[in-house]
């Protein structure tokens, strides 16, 4: 069962964070930020992982510092863990709806990390900034070493958006860590990811 334990302890913020890729969606977190506990209750239940996030960080600044570095923890529990499943299906695709918003993502865990984000967030409406939703994946896909896609055509609301946005994300990233029972080895004709 690949199960990752990440410590970060920085200046600014503290994380440990838990990740068992074959769970059965239970997630106990508590970030600081209420609105972000939720969108990983959201991703953990969709992706069938178990996750634990316990997060302190400088959130008299802003959120800025402890989103990111949940990103990167998160991304490198996932490295972590894939380390110890050899033949994983590698590609994985979700598309969710949340009432009126649809959000599509798809994911490469090729380990050269790139990330496109083409989501139009209304302002308002959800009690995360916005604008770290980009450096939340962001950090996830570097330090996953994952090329994520994501996108939402249509949306109009804030919460409905990042919600489909979390739940897709967590869709297809369960369906990428999968065991692919026919690989022989690394999923590709290289012989190295």
């Amino acid at each position: 069962m690949p199960l990752s334990k990440i410590h970060r302890q920085t200046r600014e913020t503290e994380v440990n964070l838990e990740l068992e890729l074959d769970g059965r969606g239970r997630a106990v977190i508590d970030t600081g930020i209420p609105f972000l506990d939720h969108m990983l209750h959201l991703f953990t239940a969709h992706g069938y992982f178990d996750l634990t996030v316990k997060a302190k960080g400088d959130l008299e600044v802003d959120q800025h510092h402890t989103v990111e570095d949940i990103g990167i923890c998160l991304g490198q529990a996932f490295r972590e863990a894939l380390a110890q499943r050899p033949g994983v299906r590698r590609f994985g695709s979700a598309r969710v709806p949340m009432d009126e918003a649809l959000a599509q993502v798809t994911v490469d865990l090729s380990n050269r990390p790139f990330l496109h984000l083409e989501v139009d967030l209304p302002p308002g409406g959800a009690g995360l900034d916005p604008q770290l939703l980009k450096e939340f994946w962001r950090a996830v896909s570097i330090h996953g070493g994952m090329t994520l896609h994501i996108s939402v055509p249509y949306g109009e609301n804030t919460h409905h958006i990042l919600e489909a946005v979390f739940k897709a994300a967590g869709r297809a990233l369960d369906a990428a860590t999968q065991p692919e029972p026919r690989a022989q080895g690394v999923p590709s004709t290289k012989g190295v990811l």
